[in-house]
């Protein structure tokens, strides 16, 4: 696979348009810079856990338990990259700050760029506000959007990227996912409905009313949720956050952190790379 290099910086690559001259990509990788995983979009999903939410036996200040979970995390990721060989990551499922985070916070792990393939499709066609003109005049040619700019990323090494709803939506972005390893980052609707509500500015172009009350966005969301729920399910591991709250004994699903999800992740990354290992030393000829 190839890997992240200068050359790409400043590659233009045309995106269709049937209205205009061909759009042209603007510095899709403007700099290489890993991201500070520090800056969460929505603080409410950098608590920390509750004692009983702990990695360590709840006897400890949280602050300690926060600090353990960090150095699980690295550990954890020091273990998995080897293995990885510079694999892409790609994160499907919901567009929500605790997925955008757990990009950023992985991305940072592994010591890998990250990019949104939604944030990059909007710089190409001038912005959140053209995108979201050219999804509702022209969704095929939106798509098809989304499709130019996956091609480039999955034709890259070292990235985790959050994907868009359209990277499942055809049978050729789900072939290029398949370049690198696909993760379902599943949060509960609810969650998705509190960041529609509190920051507009991260939905500008999606598919979604953005100024209805909470139970109104979160029925949007719903029928959205089961629009793409199939595509979604294609992944090659899911990581929910019921799933790691029942692991680690939590009963508010707010407690769950980025670091719990990101470690979850972390785990479903290693198990996929022992069995494609063990898949080609068994394709191996005696």
């Amino acid at each position: 696979m190839e890997k992240a290099s200068v050359s790409h910086m400043n590659t233009r690559l045309p995106l269709p348009n049937r209205t205009s001259t061909f759009l042209q990509f603007k510095h899709i990788i403007p700099f290489l810079k890993f991201p500070n995983p520090d800056r969460n979009p929505n603080p409410n999903l950098v608590r920390l856990r509750r004692p009983n939410c702990s990695i360590s036996d709840g006897t400890v200040p949280s602050s300690v338990a926060a600090t353990n979970s960090s150095l699980a995390l690295k550990k954890k990721a020091a273990e998995v990259a080897p293995e990885l060989k510079g694999t892409s990551v790609f994160l499907v499922g919901m567009k929500s700050s605790l997925k955008t985070s757990l990009g950023k916070l992985l991305a940072d792990a592994l010591r890998y760029y990250y990019f949104d393939s939604d944030s990059l499709v909007e710089e190409a066609v001038g912005g959140a506000q053209a995108a979201k003109s050219f999804r509702e005049s022209d969704e095929k040619g939106f798509y098809e959007s989304e499709t130019e700019v996956l091609k480039q990323l999955s034709s890259m090494g070292r990235l985790v990227v959050c994907a868009g709803n359209g990277t499942v939506t055809s049978s050729t972005n789900l072939a290029l996912l398949r370049h690198g390893i696909s993760l379902w980052i599943d949060v509960p609707l609810d969650f998705v409905a509190r960041d529609v509500i509190e920051d507009q500015s991260q939905f500008g172009s999606s598919e979604i009313s953005i100024s209805g009350s909470h139970p109104e966005v979160k029925d949007e969301l719903g029928a959205l949720y089961d629009k793409y729920r199939d595509g979604y399910a294609t992944a090659d591991a899911i990581i929910s956050v019921q799933i790691v709250a029942s692991r680690l004994g939590c009963d508010n699903l707010g407690e769950i952190t980025r670091e719990d999800m990101t470690l979850e992740a972390l785990w479903e990354i290693e198990k996929l790379t022992r069995v494609k290992k063990m898949m080609e030393e068994a394709a191996r000829p005696f």
